[in-house]
Formats: C-alpha cells, sequence, structure tokens
C-alpha cells in the first residue's frame, strides 16, 4: 500500500519528501520496487484477472459462492476463501434484493380453484409444478410490466412476456410459450399442477380455458399472500435485482423486451442456482432425462406461436 501510495504521488512530490513524511527510508521504496513479485501475487493477479472475467459475464451479480462454484466448474481449483480475499480486494460482489409496489389485483367473483401446492414448492421431475406470476418494471415510456412461468423442479423460466397494461393476454402469452417450449422438444405437460396467485389474469376464462386445454390442473394460493407463491415471488426479485436495477435504467419496453430476452437465456443455460445444486436449470433437466430415459414424451409437431 505505501509503495502505491508513493507511486501516485512521485511525479508531484518526490519520493525523498514523501519517504520522509511517512518515516520510510528511500531504500526501503527502492528495494520494493525492484524486488520480484511473490509466488503469491502472481498467482492472485492471474486469479483475480479470471474473477472479474466470470464476474462480468454473469451480469455482475454473483458472490463468492457462485463464482468458486463457476471456477470449479471452469477447472479452476482455487479455495473459497481465496475467491472471497480477492473479490473483496478487487471490488467485487453480488447483489441484494429489494421490494417494490404490488401487482397482483384479485379477481372478483368467487375463486374455486383449490390450493394444490400449500407452499410446497417441490416437485421430482420437470412439467409436474409450474409457478407463474407478473411484476413490474420502471421505464422512461411508463410502466412495463413482466409475466413469468417457471418450473419448480429446475427453475427454468419456460415462459415471459412483456406489456404496458396489466391485461389477461400478458399472462396468457407467457402461459403459451411455455406450453410451446416443452411440446416443440416433444414433452408433455399434461397433467402438470398451474400454481399461481390469486390475480384477475390467472382467474379469467381464456387463461383456465387454455390450461384445460393443455391438460394442466389451475391451483392457486388460498390465504392470498406472497408465500402462496413465493417460488414465483422470489425469481421476480432475483429478476429486479440482477437486470432491472443493475442493468437500468430502462428508455422503453423495447430496449426492456431486448434485455429481457438476453437475461433469460443466461439464466436458464448459464446461471448457477443454488437450490438446484450450483447447476444451470438447462442441465438440472438434462441430468433428469438422461437418467429417466422412459419420462414420457409427445410428439413434437408443435404449432407456431403466431
Amino acid at each position: 500500500m505505501i509503495v502505491e501510495f508513493i507511486d501516485a504521488h512521485r511525479e508531484e512530490h518526490g519520493v525523498e519528501p514523501i519517504c520522509e513524511q511517512l518515516q520510510v527510508a528511500p531504500s526501503t521504496y527502492y528495494a520494493a520496487k525492484t524486488r520480484r513479485p511473490s509466488a503469491r501475487s502472481v498467482t492472485d493477479a492471474a486469479t483475480t484477472a479470471v474473477i472479474e472475467k466470470v464476474h462480468a459475464e454473469n451480469f455482475g451479480v454473483y458472490g463468492a459462492r457462485k463464482i468458486h462454484a463457476q471456477l470449479h466448474r471452469q477447472g479452476h481449483q482455487v479455495a473459497r476463501c481465496t475467491v472471497q480475499r480477492l473479490m473483496r480486494t478487487a471490488g467485487l460482489q453480488g447483489l441484494s434484493r429489494a421490494k417494490g409496489p404490488r401487482t397482483t389485483v384479485p379477481g372478483s367473483g368467487p375463486d374455486l380453484r383449490p390450493d394444490l401446492v400449500e407452499r410446497a414448492f417441490t416437485a421430482t421431475g420437470p412439467d409436474q409444478l409450474w409457478v407463474a406470476d407478473i411484476t413490474y418494471c420502471r421505464t422512461f415510456a411508463g410502466w412495463v410490466y413482466a409475466a413469468f412461468v417457471i418450473d419448480v423442479y429446475s427453475r427454468r423460466v419456460v415462459g415471459w412476456q412483456l406489456s404496458k397494461s396489466l391485461r389477461t393476454d400478458l399472462a396468457l402469452d407467457a402461459l403459451e410459450m411455455g406450453i410451446w417450449t416443452r411440446r416443440r422438444v416433444g414433452r408433455d405437460v399434461g397433467g402438470l399442477i398451474h400454481h399461481s396467485d390469486k390475480g384477475v389474469q390467472y382467474v379469467a376464462v381464456r387463461y383456465t380455458q387454455r390450461l384445460a386445454e393443455a391438460g394442466a390442473v389451475a391451483s392457486v394460493g388460498s390465504t392470498g399472500d406472497s408465500y402462496d407463491n413465493a417460488l414465483a415471488e422470489a425469481f421476480n426479485s432475483l429478476f429486479k435485482a440482477e437486470l432491472v436495477r443493475n442493468r437500468g435504467p430502462w428508455r422503453s419496453i423495447d430496449e426492456l423486451e431486448i434485455a429481457v430476452a438476453e437475461y433469460i437465456d443466461w439464466f436458464n443455460h448459464r446461471r448457477l442456482h443454488g437450490e438446484i445444486g450450483l447447476i444451470p436449470p438447462a442441465e438440472h433437466e438434462d441430468d433428469f432425462y438422461r437418467h429417466n430415459p422412459a419420462a414420457t414424451t409427445v410428439a413434437a409437431s408443435v404449432p407456431s406461436l403466431h
């Protein structure tokens, strides 16, 4: 630190005057300048460069745990405490989450859909349980709303859509993408449980009819608080922290839509998820089908989304 300080100010004040003020012998400074870097400092510099690259490639959101896991996936055998130390020195850290306004508007009339989940967000394979929710994003042109459908087993976002309004089509388009995504690769979505909150978009006739056509069973949180759809709420929190606030501000829905497409691709195929063993959702699903080759599929003849 002393050598760095002297280097930063030597042109203005000179080495000897600075050393005098710091009560350091000039010979000590010159010896440190000519000393060969230690093996540890060389290794630290190389490892820090790799850490900075991994951090930047993952939206700048990874903390030490996920940086450490990603380094090991890439063949870099380094201790987690070393990662923590080097990240601290380099000023790198993960992101924290925060909350914002409400997007759930209860539907009118009685909701007869049962709560088939009862806050137990677990599944033994893909397409057994999907959760759906809507969140909001601020742009210079006004509010933008985002609907997501997530597979509970893998944490994969199977469907999503953005809109300038909280219309039924917003949620329905995200559901259609989820159904299309799965059927496109020959997966059967019949029999899956689709869980949501009490939002009016999810109780709409067109939405419930589409679930029935796909062979899915509708489920809704019974008590109407955030814990009833906790997994979807957790994704929204990540999405807001890792993309909306981290990469904003946003000029328009068009700019945000491009960014969301890039984020979902990263989230599904490269982001490490602690809940599934620090691997990406797509890899978790591939592992499942590799170990369960007899898992049900349907014919992969799927019409276009449009």
